[in-house]
């Protein structure tokens, strides 16, 4: 059942290339629909305000949650610059997307209160585990994949999604089709992510050109530095679907499973945002909100998320 779920997830992303491929050449754009960022959430903020509120049983006095929920606000480690998983909008400053609006329910559901109350701090491949151990965030919202690496300084609920390593090239790139290409040219991708490894593993014969940002990976294949871009296909799809200078080819070469990093040393937070996630899995607000954000440019029915702690870390 896994191996099936994982399958429909990872033919989902596929088809969000050509999906992307055919965005970024349409004639006709007036019948695609909003991305996240656009100035029009009315829609995304009803799917946030009619997903689950905790029942207050379930926080107890002096835990995790209850400290959230009398702050009145979730401090969140994420991002503001991934499209479809977490985008800005610099006319309004709203933060909307997948993992936006993930981070937007669960500060419903401990707050009960209709509106995102959440507080964004900027994060990095660099400073997550930081940011969760010092208490800066009280959760990481960041296609965070789970690895036991990960698992040993911070604990991951989830997981949320699941993901593959996949590979970006210029739109008019035609010698690069799979990783076994990649064998011989320069690769970017970003410090201390998951796609180090599995680069090296996967294509051995390529040259590794590191940097702190995706923003930064993305320009040096533009701008010619790199011959291609390797990380999580989810994060380089949401890339290509505002920048027709890129594409995203072949299929995913490892998984990805994205998960909600908390502190390390509370299982009882880790116990409630499982209890959460399978609230909206049962519900139908994930699907709602893939629908909203990743489905705009991944076609077809939601996927079934990914079983909780069907992953070693999780």
């Amino acid at each position: 059942m896994i191996r099936t779920a994982r399958r429909r997830r990872v033919v989902a992303l596929a088809a969000a290339v050509a999906a992307v491929i055919a965005l970024a050449g349409c004639a006709d754009s007036g019948t695609a629909p909003a991305l996240p960022g656009s100035a029009d959430t009315s829609a995304y903020d009803a799917i946030i305000a009619g997903s689950p509120v905790a029942d207050p049983s379930a926080i107890t006095p002096g835990s995790w949650a209850d400290k959230v929920k009398q702050r009145g606000t979730l401090n969140v480690g994420g991002t503001d610059a991934g499209p479809l998983f977490s985008l800005k909008d610099p006319s309004t400053g709203k933060v909307t997307g997948f993992d936006a609006g993930l981070s937007q329910m669960l500060a419903h559901y401990i707050t009960g209160k209709p509106t995102a109350n959440t507080q964004l701090t900027i994060t990095t491949v660099d400073t997550r585990e930081t940011l969760i151990q010092n208490g800066t965030v009280d959760a990481v919202f960041a296609t965070y994949t789970i690895t036991p690496e990960r698992a040993a300084k911070v604990a991951f609920a989830g997981p949320y999604y699941e993901s593959g390593d996949a590979i970006m090239v210029k739109v008019d790139n035609t010698s690069i089709g799979s990783v076994a290409d990649l064998n011989g040219k320069t690769v970017a991708t970003q410090a201390n992510s998951t796609a180090v490894l599995a680069l090296q593993k996967a294509a051995p014969g390529a040259k590794t050109l590191l940097f702190q940002e995706d923003a930064q990976c993305v320009a040096a294949v533009q701008q010619g530095r790199a011959d291609a871009y390797v990380l999580d296909q989810g994060i380089l799809i949401s890339d290509a679907s505002t920048n027709p200078a890129v594409k995203v080819v072949g299929e995913p070469f490892t998984h990805e499973p994205y998960g909600v990093g908390l502190p390390l040393g509370d299982p009882a937070a880790k116990l409630f945002v499982n209890d959460w996630l399978r609230k909206i899995y049962a519900d139908g607000s994930w699907a709602k909100l893939w629908t909203a954000t990743i489905g705009t440019v991944v076609k077809g029915a939601p996927p079934t998320p990914p079983a909780i702690g069907s992953v070693p870390g999780s």
